[in-house]
């Protein structure tokens, strides 16, 4: 029955009226152009399902209007993203690439003078201000900016960091690259 001639012909002969209901329904005749070719898809792969002797307008309207809102409810959860915004957001990097950024930037803040290391732990990891680090170290405040600074600029050379962009997708590396990037308050 898939295809026999006496269906094929009853398909072809409703196309006509497939494509002013789809015009009907979407206003646009380039859009109810691909609406109909989507229904006489789905039609002509379940030609099998089709009763030979029964309604062919009727079984042809229904997928018509189905697919019509299938797509209609499909578009409504869509976004639009001309500037590809949404979906760089969706971007999936390689784990591996943060990964070995990480490592590289544990192993520059290894390499770090203990002092700096623990005022820029303090101030850019644990989140303390300047004058909670130097109470928590027993130093000036000024002595915490000046470890943070030169500890800030040791890491940037010891990864050959030029700018933010280059710290890579991990989240954590980001995290403690910017912080370790900017300039001290």
């Amino acid at each position: 029955m898939s295809g026999s001639p006496s269906v094929r012909d009853e398909l072809l002969a409703q196309i006509p009226s497939l494509r002013a209901f789809a015009v009907s329904l979407c206003g646009q005749m380039d859009k109810a152009d691909d609406l109909v070719q989507e229904a006489l898809v789905k039609a002509w792969s379940s030609l099998g399902s089709f009763t030979e002797g029964t309604n062919m307008r009727a079984w042809l309207f229904t997928i018509l209007r189905n697919v019509y809102y299938s797509e209609h409810r499909k578009r409504r959860r869509e976004v639009q993203d001309v500037d590809g915004v949404f979906s760089g957001r969706l971007v999936v990097h390689p784990s591996q690439i943060g990964h070995m950024d990480l490592q590289d930037f544990r192993e520059a803040l290894a390499n770090l003078p203990p002092d700096q290391r623990e005022a820029l732990i303090l101030v850019g990891a644990s989140g303390f201000s300047y004058e909670e680090a130097a109470s928590i170290c027993g130093v000036a405040v000024g002595t915490i900016k000046s470890r943070v600074n030169r500890a800030r600029s040791a890491l940037t050379r010891a990864l050959s960091v030029q700018g933010t962009g280059e710290f890579g997708p991990e989240p954590t590396l980001q995290a403690a690259m910017i912080t370790t990037a900017g300039s001290g308050s």
